[in-house]
């Protein structure tokens, strides 16, 4: 929950031999199923809008990048499950062939669930076999591709999870996907003072580097590693909590367009936000509690939808699922600004990464720890949190070689970049180099903000 000093400059560490790059397979796909397992088969089906993926098309899709990058290009002899599934599982590889169409992947009720895991078996079968008889010098280039797939399947892990929210939240029932375990499970326990105005945390302006550095995996996107100059900056020790948008909300921030990027503006116009995504203050079935009961509170108050169903807003939890655009009018209405990217890292670097990950089981953001003077919480896990600067390459970027080139490279436009991971993200998936990025209306991820200002 708050940040500790940092062991290690990396997110997680290098897989330094087959057997722990083995275990690392067993282990992620094992969890994607075992996310997965809350789930009916119905469930898994749906998708009410482009952007949301059916929980049954993330693990076939997941499947399919192996059997892609891994197995067709160093597995000879290698049998495919299906000859339709590079058709229905490509997401956006161009060079790989045509797709189904995104918007789309609702409707695929064929093949059924029992077929997709059967083809999940297929390619892991494939995979520990490849890994046990790839020679040294074959296992060298396969390696690397294994990796890259494991993170790429903890991507979709995150997705799994915010994805069925946005499923469960259309649903008139509300479902819970899981129990709410109480913060005091997650990473720390909220202090009662944590909504003091702690101190803001002073970097002079000087030379810094930014950009992945150390050993372990790291996205193409993340690197080179370079030198940005910062003017001096201040940055808050805490993200911005529900109650200070509420605040927000109160003054009457969704109907003055002083503090809206014209984009932002027409959005909220055309969309008809009035709060973040899953705010409800409608006093109908959505303010009722996961068991039915909306225990008295019939006053309008807010409500908010979580993996366990609908619950009372908390003032002390960060505000999460906002867009860029809510984010960056929250930060004039208050005086501030996003922090840039640069800056963010400045602040990460001195800090472990250790949050509120998904591996808690709590699935939503908690309320603050208290800070002692000239430090910060949250920096890791609890929501993505939104940057000034936008998604673009590095100086002296090259994209991979080959379709894993399409990953990253091809969305440098248009899109901003979220640092820190989120209660949605799987530990040890993230690091102060991750660059997460989204177009500034997306609101159904774990997003929230952290204040900074000019010194």
């Amino acid at each position: 929950m708050g940040g500790q000093p940092k062991k290690s400059s990396s997110g997680q560490e290098p897989a330094h031999s087959r057997e722990d790059i083995e275990t690392l397979f067993r282990n992620i796909r094992a969890r994607s199923m075992a996310q997965a397992a809350p789930l009916t088969a119905e469930d898994q089906c749906i998708q009410f809008m482009a952007d949301v993926s059916p929980t049954k098309w993330h693990l076939a899709h997941t499947s399919w990048a192996f059997e892609t990058f891994v197995l067709r290009p160093f597995a000879p002899g290698y049998g495919e499950f299906h000859p339709d599934y590079n058709y229905l599982f490509n997401s956006y590889y161009e060079s790989v062939g045509p797709r189904h169409e995104r918007p789309k992947r609702g409707l695929l009720s064929r093949p059924p669930l029992e077929d997709i895991h059967a083809y999940r078996r297929h390619v892991e079968d494939a995979i520990e076999r490849l890994i046990a008889s790839a020679g040294e010098k074959d296992w060298a280039g396969i390696a690397p591709f294994v990796d890259l797939g494991l993170n790429h399947e903890q991507q979709h892990q995150e997705l799994m999870l915010t994805d069925i929210k946005h499923v469960f939240s259309c649903n008139p029932l509300k479902p819970a996907y899981a129990p709410l375990k109480p913060p005091l499970d997650v990473a720390g326990v909220a202090d009662a003072d944590a909504t003091a105005p702690p101190e803001w945390i002073h970097f002079p302006e000087g030379l810094v580097e930014t950009g992945f550095e150390g050993g372990g995996f790291a996205f193409d996107n993340e690197g080179p590693r370079h030198k940005v100059w910062l003017g001096g900056f201040r940055i808050a020790p805490r993200p911005v909590s529900n109650g200070d948008y509420l605040d927000f909300i109160e003054d009457g921030g969704y109907r003055r367009p002083e503090f809206w990027l014209s984009d932002g503006w027409a959005a909220v116009q055309g969309e008809g936000w009035q709060a973040p995504l899953y705010w409800r203050q409608d006093g109908n079935g959505d303010a009722k509690d996961n068991d039915g009961d909306d225990d008295g509170d019939d006053d309008g108050g807010w409500r908010i939808m979580t993996l366990s169903g609908m619950r009372s807003l908390e003032a002390a939890e960060p505000v999460g699922h906002i867009s860029f655009f809510e984010a960056d009018a929250f930060a004039k209405w208050a005086g501030k600004r996003l922090p840039l990217e640069a800056e963010w890292e400045c602040l990460a670097r001195d800090y472990s990464v250790i949050g509120n990950f998904a591996d808690s089981g709590h699935f939503h953001p908690v309320p603050a720890a208290k800070v002692s003077p000239g430090s910060a919480a949250q920096v890791f896990g609890d929501v993505w949190e939104w940057t000034g600067s936008a998604y673009a390459p590095y100086p002296g970027y090259r994209a991979s070689t080959g379709a894993v080139g399409e990953y990253n490279g091809k969305f440098m436009s248009s899109q901003m970049v979220l640092k820190g991971g989120s209660a949605a993200t799987p530990e040890g998936h993230v690091r102060a180099s991750y660059r997460n990025f989204f177009y500034p209306p997306d609101r159904w991820q774990f997003s929230g903000l952290r204040l900074a200002e000019d010194a």
